[in-house]
């Protein structure tokens, strides 16, 4: 009996977390802009905006390069990930586990209708995610930052 219901209660566990990274993916809170020039100016602006405002770029990930590397066909998909020790640590002094969404990433891609889009979770979500507190001038400061990246890397 005591077997059955762990048994009930793991599964209900796991299929709680899957239901909550679906949802995540779907969420409403993803920020989405369109850019108003071609992919690679996007990809190369944002780049420089990034270095420009004194975070260090830690990759770049060209998905579509990887597909091609495959034999698969993708429309352009680029992520970047970057941050700024000075904003996420802090956050990992709170709760390290934050480190697992840091350093911040942006997707730049386009869809099928030949739009480049730029898009990026809020970092609430990071302090919302490991229920970290009392770093709002923090997420504040990120969001301000992510803000004008995309927008100037999007501009016309």
């Amino acid at each position: 009996m005591m077997f059955r219901i762990f048994a009930v209660a793991a599964t209900a566990m796991i299929i709680a977390m899957a239901v909550g990274r679906i949802a995540r993916a779907e969420s409403p809170d993803l920020i989405v802009k369109e850019s108003a020039v071609d992919f690679s100016t996007t990809v190369q602006r944002l780049q420089a905006e990034i270095e420009k405002r004194g975070a260090k770029i830690v990759a770049t990930v060209d998905h579509a390069s990887g597909a091609k590397a495959n034999g698969l066909e993708m429309r352009p998909t680029t992520v970047i990930i970057f941050g700024n020790p000075m904003l996420g640590t802090p956050l990992m002094e709170s709760l390290q586990t934050a480190g697992l969404d840091l350093p911040l990433r942006v997707l730049i891609w386009e869809d099928a209708g030949n739009n480049v889009r730029i898009g990026y979770w809020p970092p609430s979500q990071i302090t919302d995610a490991h229920g970290i507190e009392g770093r709002q001038d923090v997420t504040d400061k990120m969001t301000a930052a992510l803000n004008a990246i995309t927008d100037t890397a999007g501009a016309p």
